[in-house]
């Protein structure tokens, strides 16, 4: 049976570039705003006003239902009409029965597949919808990406109605398929904080293009993705909820309209934060200038008492590297190699893969055979942090631990921190231990603290074969590590046994081979495709500065710098390259 593709619209032109320039550059701005003072009673707003978005995404035209239309057809037809998100999916509802149309909510899941087909069931007008997943949108954007091969059913009930097939029973939610899918939704960072709200942490949620400014704002209230709970933290207590329904931008101020009650008892500090929340996270829509907080549709002030900075978005690194030349820790810089200050000679220990603190004078680096790990500070020698039979490349968060992973003492899997700066010789270097079930039975071949220190980058192997993660660090209230969360996967067409960070929301990964031609993968939370970069044979390890433009390769012949579409040699006689973190 032939599926019907709706026809797609395009609007009209693209603002003029200069506007959405200044629209950016003014939205990180904090906005005063002054009058009303917040109402502690009244009652909730409501608005029947569509959400603004991005007003030139495409838009999609189903068709209505075809008489005598067989239920094999209804079902895909339905389904095809999931696209037609205008005025609430109104003819998508137009196949449903009457009950139906009233109570299915078709924002509650969005099932993104590769293929589909309608198969009859042993149970009278029950019919199977078998979908090859690609993946998953949930209501709040949080989209799961599935291997293929990935399959669902979506049980399908269908009576007659006036002598037409109607659906009378089917779960919540839409199927679309994934090229349609790509140009009806976009992905979106909304913005949470580190503990300390000192650094700003993209969540990526993926949401129709022209409905955007009201669904970032209902996901930012109910708080960060799965993988980011514990770890990340909202300015926006638990239980805030919208006042009416929608958010709408009027002259270029977006209202976003709270919960008077729990506006009411937020500290001068914590309304701050939130609009700073919302700037950072509207930055993205090019309509959006400034943030107005309402309560009951009430102007709410909002005073900068200046105790509250605004966060730092997608903290960057110094641009130098450390490194070894002549089997000890030099500094990489310019293009040149330095003495790095105060640090004694290790080159007795023979370091390898080091690693220098973003903002302490504190290194690590392992042994030869990366079976130790040491940390240096200036003034004293190197101490021993720890010994396994196996360690992956030492990294330092903002909050000054060190981490590494291998196995522990019964050959479990363990992810361990240490803190050495400021530690006295001879005191013992504070450290934990973490032991999380999701790495049970897995080999982690790199781990990689995130710039703000919130996120960990995961390579693991089992069974000869190897996923590439992100996990949320939760910390005690003094910034001690004490869980790993349960992690994203990041899809790769590689078998990487190394990454870096770029950015807050890309990695680079490689498998090295001393002999083989190299193919650099970007990984972006933001798609669900690996995008290869220049290959280059023999690249043993990379590091990462601030974008796709810092990375640097290793090989024999020397140190790398990734040059457009291939790669420059840099400097000879060098290795193990790493920036700050």
């Amino acid at each position: 049976m032939r599926r019907r593709r709706p026809r797609a619209l395009t609007a009209g032109p693209i603002r003029s570039a200069v506007r959405t320039a200044v629209g950016l550059l003014v939205v990180l701005a904090v906005i005063l705003t002054s009058c009303a003072q917040i109402p502690r009673s009244g009652p909730v707003g409501k608005s029947k006003d569509e959400s603004a978005g991005n007003p030139n995404a495409p838009v999609f035209f189903p068709a209505a239902p075809r008489a005598g239309a067989s239920p094999e057809a209804v079902i895909e037809d339905f389904y095809s009409a999931g696209s037609g998100y205008e005025d609430d999916y109104a003819v998508a509802r137009q196949y449903l029965t009457q009950a139906l149309s009233v109570t299915w909510k078709p924002d509650k899941r969005a099932l993104v597949f590769r293929s589909a087909r309608v198969v009859k069931t042993d149970v009278e007008n029950v019919y199977m919808y078998e979908l090859d997943l690609a993946y998953t949108v949930d209501a709040d954007g949080v989209a799961t990406q599935l291997p293929e091969g990935t399959k669902e059913n979506v049980p399908v009930t269908l009576n007659q109605v006036d002598g037409q097939w109607r659906i009378s029973a089917v779960p919540d939610g839409t199927a679309i398929q994934e090229e349609t899918f790509k140009v009806i939704y976009g992905a979106y960072p909304i913005y949470f904080y580190d503990p300390s709200y000192t650094y700003a942490v993209p969540d990526i949620r993926w949401f129709i293009k022209k409905k955007t400014v009201k669904a970032m704002t209902s996901a930012l209230l109910n708080g960060p993705a799965p993988y980011l709970r514990g770890a990340a933290v909202s300015a926006f207590p638990s239980g805030m909820k919208l006042a009416r329904e929608s958010v709408p931008v009027v002259s270029g101020a977006a209202q976003v309209d709270l919960s008077a009650k729990e506006l009411s008892e937020a500290s001068t500090e914590d309304r701050q934060r939130m609009q700073n929340q919302l700037a950072l996270t509207f930055r993205s829509q090019p309509d959006v200038i400034n943030v107005e907080l309402r309560a009951n549709q009430d102007l709410v002030r909002v005073e900068d008492n200046g105790t509250v900075l605004p966060p730092v978005l997608d903290k960057t690194v110094p641009l130098r590297q450390i490194a070894i030349s002549n089997n000890d820790l030099v500094r990489y810089e310019n293009n040149r190699v330095s003495p790095i200050p105060d640090l004694q000679p290790v080159s007795a220990i023979g370091p390898k893969s080091p690693a220098e603190s973003p903002v302490s004078q504190a290194v690590a680096f392992l042994n030869a055979d990366h079976t130790a790990m040491f940390s240096m500070v200036p003034g004293q020698p190197a101490r021993q942090l720890t010994s396994r039979s196996r360690l992956s490349h030492p990294s330092f968060s903002p909050q000054d631990w060190v981490w590494t992973a291998g196995p522990g003492a019964t050959g479990a899997t363990e992810v361990v921190a240490f803190k050495p700066s400021g530690v006295a010789p001879g005191a013992p270097v504070p450290t934990v231990t973490l032991s999380p079930a999701w790495l049970s039975g897995r080999i982690i071949k790199d781990f990689r603290i995130s710039r703000e220190g919130v996120r960990a980058l995961v390579i693991s192997e089992m069974h000869g074969k190897t996923q590439v993660q992100v996990t949320g660090i939760i910390r005690n209230p003094d910034g001690t590590p004490r869980e790993l969360t349960a992690p994203v996967t990041l899809m790769t067409s590689k078998a990487p046994d190394q990454g870096v960070w770029l950015n807050g929301t890309t990695v680079a990964v490689i498998q090295g081979s001393a002999t083989g031609t190299v193919v650099p993968e970007l990984l972006s939370l933001a798609s669900g495709q690996p995008q290869p970069l220049a290959p280059w044979t023999g690249l043993t390890a990379i590091s990462g500065g601030n974008g796709a433009d810092e990375i640097y390769g290793q090989s024999d012949a020397g140190v790398f710098l990734r040059v457009g579409n291939g790669w420059e040699l840099q400097l000879k006689g060098l290795t193990d390259p790493a920036f700050p973190g």
